[in-house]
């Protein structure tokens, strides 16, 4: 960063925001590089300062990436009490790449790398994203072949999904989207009700026997494999 990086890069590696935000962010003069308005193009040395809306802005050259199983009852909301972050408790600043609700537990990611969150976080890239779910009911074919050839939820149909019965009551399923609590409102269209949901693989990376509220850190080389992937 001798020579410095473009500020837009920066908020990004920050894990502020996505450098697009961030172009957003600059062309609305929210953004200032040592008390000065940042304009499109700025560059950011090691000794600069950098603010978003008057909020110090610092940004960390060590990527982090974090393998996690989120036990049930921890919130993935940074904005409120007890969230992910207060819960793991790590040394750095880092955050979600995307949520996984109060009722649901196993695998998420958490990262101080912005291009890396917003990469995994975007629905056109179609990363693959699998769960073990259990429901109140037994399981029909009907219900197999409905959930995976689109559900119609807020407003829009989800898409084609892959589906394994597991047993009567229980199946993976593997999505391409992130829609709020879409697996529970699939299962509520056909009035089946969630019990339990747990999400066990993101693109390649598995739980592999990982314990409840435990976490590894990623290797910088399965980092830079991950962002290669992405």
């Amino acid at each position: 960063m001798e020579d410095g990086i473009r500020i837009n890069k920066y908020l990004s590696e920050a894990g502020y925001c996505s450098r697009r935000e961030a172009d957003r962010l600059i062309a609305a003069q929210r953004v200032t590089i040592n008390e000065k308005k940042a304009v499109a193009g700025d560059k950011v040395l090691p000794s600069d300062e950098v603010f978003v809306d008057n909020k110090r802005i610092y940004h960390d050259e060590t990527p982090v990436v974090l393998i996690y199983n989120k036990p049930l009852g921890v919130v993935c909301s940074t904005k409120e009490k007890n969230n992910i972050i207060d819960y793991i408790g790590y040394p750095k600043r880092i955050y979600p790449a995307g949520r996984l609700d109060q009722n649901s537990e196993g695998l998420i990611l958490l990262t101080n790398q912005g291009d890396i969150m917003n990469s995994i976080l975007k629905a056109s890239n179609y990363h693959e994203k699998e769960y073990i779910v259990h429901v109140n009911k037994p399981i029909t074919d009907e219900f197999i072949n409905g959930m995976e050839r689109g559900v119609p939820i807020l407003n829009t149909v989800t898409r084609p999904c892959k589906i394994k019965k597991l047993s009567s009551k229980s199946f993976s399923i593997i999505i391409t989207q992130g829609l709020n609590r879409q697996i529970r409102r699939m299962c509520e269209y056909f009035e089946y009700r969630v019990v339990s949901l747990k999400r066990i693989r993101i693109m390649d990376i598995e739980l592999n026997g990982l314990k409840s509220g435990q976490y590894i850190e990623m290797s910088p080389e399965d980092i830079d494999n991950l962002r290669a992937k992405l």
